[in-house]
């Protein structure tokens, strides 16, 4: 009875139980990209090599929980720099949205325009919510060398940036 019921719910809705891509998670190494910032400067991992990289997704620009996080990590935003931590925010809107974003809150760090979803996809970050296709507020701290150090999948917006720094000086303290 419970199978027949899915197999009918999956007729009637069928976005409801659409396959999400495979996550990356702890210890992978994290997928390359090549995208335009706020500036149409491209960035890919590839050019943070040898340097920590705080990679956080958010669903959009101007939105309360996204300005809210942003706005925190620029407020830490020496903290970071101290800690050889590059900060990459990334969502699906395009680079005239994040300039826009970015110069309303004097943000310091490079916005990443995924407009085709590609990152998002290779991450396991893309979701829809309200009928948009759109990053999960989702944040993954990326060691020198490449691979995933800390995955953050639930996220509160005016904390993360302080727990964001704080696991960073323990892992940089198990490092050496």
């Amino acid at each position: 009875m419970k199978r027949v019921l899915l197999i009918m719910l999956s007729f009637l809705m069928p976005g409801l139980f659409a396959a999400a891509a495979e996550q990356v998670t702890t210890g992978d190494i994290a997928p390359e990209f090549e995208l335009s910032d706020q500036d149409g400067q491209l960035h890919s991992l590839e050019d943070y090599r040898d340097q920590w990289v705080v990679l956080y997704f958010y669903p959009k620009d101007e939105t309360p929980g996204c300005t809210t996080e942003a706005c925190e990590f620029r407020d830490d935003i020496f903290e970071f720099r101290d800690r050889d931590a590059q900060i990459l925010g990334v969502s699906l809107d395009d680079v005239e949205s994040h300039q826009k974003f970015a110069e309303n809150h004097g943000l310091p760090f490079p916005l990443l325009a995924d407009i085709d979803g590609k990152a998002a996809d290779a991450y396991g970050v893309k979701t829809k919510m309200f009928g948009m296709t759109v990053a999960r507020r989702q944040t993954f701290l990326i060691a020198p060398d490449g691979t995933i150090a800390k995955h953050y999948k639930k996220v509160k917006p005016a904390e993360h940036s302080a727990e964001v720094l704080a696991d960073l000086d323990a892992l940089r303290a198990g490092s050496d």
